[in-house]
């Protein structure tokens, strides 16, 4: 004879089911999330670093300093930025700063940027690091036609935020830094690198 069902192993087996099925559900949300929506840093790239004015007399440089940028988020929702800044070093020292203003770059989307400000004048130093020196012609002298240089550091910061799924934010913290090389008789750029 066929013996009746118990209701307690009928009742085990259906919770039994329903908690894989809610674990694999779950990993793969955790899974897609790693994978597709894992928030990620926008990526700066200086394209043009250019000084519109440029003078030096008596031991001391001042200047105008420009820089371009593009700015790409790779997210899948609106990078938003604020708490951003440009910062210049030269010999180890900060001589100019600005604010970059807030603002929000599109998901995939990259957005074009300028920060110009004048930089007052300080004085510059007659040490191989970082200060005005000459270039070498390989042969133990100053080259023929060469020009002083000077090195100046730049720092991008951009500070801000990306929303993931709706619900999540996540800080983001992007840095780029470049090393410029400028002629002083000038101001031209000899080339920068990031």
């Amino acid at each position: 004879m066929n013996e009746p069902r118990r209701p307690g192993r009928t009742n085990l087996a259906s919770c039994i089911v329903a908690t894989v099925f809610l674990v694999l559900a779950v990993a793969v949300i955790v899974i897609v999330y790693l994978c597709v929506f894992k928030p990620k840093d926008p990526k700066i790239a200086v394209n043009a670093v250019r000084f519109p004015t440029f003078s030096i007399s008596n031991g001391t440089v001042d200047f105008t300093f420009s820089q371009y940028v593009a700015v790409k988020n790779p997210n899948r929702d609106a990078f938003t930025h604020y708490d951003s800044s440009v910062q210049l070093v030269y010999s180890g020292s900060e001589v100019g700063f600005m604010f970059i203003p807030a603002g929000k770059i599109d998901a995939g989307r990259t957005q074009y940027m300028l920060a110009t400000f004048a930089v007052k004048s300080f004085p510059v130093t007659q040490t191989p690091l970082g200060g005005v020196t000459a270039l070498n012609d390989g042969v133990g002298g100053v080259g023929m036609g060469m020009e002083p240089t000077m090195e100046i550091e730049s720092r991008m910061k951009l500070v801000g935020r990306v929303r993931v799924l709706w619900f999540f934010t996540h800080s983001v913290d992007s840095r780029v830094s470049c090393s410029v090389a400028i002629e002083v008789s000038n101001g031209s750029v000899l080339g920068f690198h990031c």
